[in-house]
């Protein structure tokens, strides 16, 4: 559970290159492309540009780089020829890298051209609420002070949060130890140590936090057809507070204060 200081080594350059993957999908206007052409296109620049490997294909038997989770779908969504993202969509966008036997993961919910103001409001509730629970973390703190952190912003702007998946210790496996849930209580749960590395991911619901998967065995959505937004960063415990392994440049004026920068 805890890495060595060699280990986190590489695991930064791990999310070094994750980040990359996201700076270049940020670029793009995705009205128009379908879920797999995107896929295709992350898939390209995964093994050439960047020379590592796409860590989810092949992994419990998925056959995508990524997930992309449409409006009402939570997570797990699958890449498809026929699936069009559109002018006013919101998409997530969830992606792991693997790189000298150890990986990262991140993922990023995309407003697409014209979205609404109450997707806009979704979508910036559910990254501020990452950056709550990333808040917390720092070694003697509990893994309950990060998911109370989580659900009491949602919350607080009338947003559900999904209790059925959750964050994840990572490494040389994709799913370690600790589950890291986007809820819970101040003071409870595992204490946090230098070292220990994982990922912080909520999905906040617009309506109820009830989801149900559908039929294809992956994609999970939302019961009442609402929409869904999530954020995900993979964080190291620092002697002092976090350093976040997969931070993309337009976010360090995000970090806590006791945040490590590299």
């Amino acid at each position: 559970m805890v890495k060595t200081l060699d280990e986190l080594a590489l695991m930064r350059v791990s999310g070094k290159l994750l980040a990359a993957v996201f700076e270049m999908l940020d670029t793009l206007d995705l009205t128009g492309l379908s879920t797999l052409a995107v896929n295709d296109l992350v898939e390209r620049f995964i093994t050439v540009d960047l020379a590592a490997r796409p860590a989810s294909k092949g992994q419990y038997g998925f056959k995508f780089v990524l997930n992309c989770s449409i409006n009402q779908v939570v997570c797990h969504g699958v890449p498809d020829a026929a699936e069009i993202i559109r002018d006013g969509d919101v998409i997530n966008l969830d992606i792991t890298l693997e790189k000298n036997g150890f990986i990262a993961d991140s993922s990023k919910t995309y407003l697409v051209g014209n979205a609404s103001p109450a997707a806009r409001r979704l979508v910036s509730v559910a990254r501020e609420a990452m950056w709550q629970g990333i808040g917390q973390v720092r070694p003697g703190a509990h893994l309950g002070d990060i998911g109370h952190a989580i659900e009491r912003h949602a919350k607080k702007h009338g947003y559900a949060v999904v209790r059925e998946y959750c964050g994840h210790g990572i490494g040389r496996e994709m799913h370690e130890a600790p589950e890291v849930l986007n809820f819970g209580r101040r003071g409870t749960g595992m204490t946090l140590r230098e070292g220990m590395v994982f990922t912080i991911e909520p999905m906040i619901n617009q309506g109820t936090r009830k989801v149900a998967t559908a039929d294809d065995g992956w994609t999970v959505e939302t019961l009442d057809g609402k929409l869904c937004a999530q954020f995900e960063h993979t964080v190291a415990v620092t002697r002092t507070g976090v350093e976040v392994l997969t931070l993309r440049r337009d976010e360090r004026s995000m970090l806590p204060s006791r945040a490590a920068s590299t």
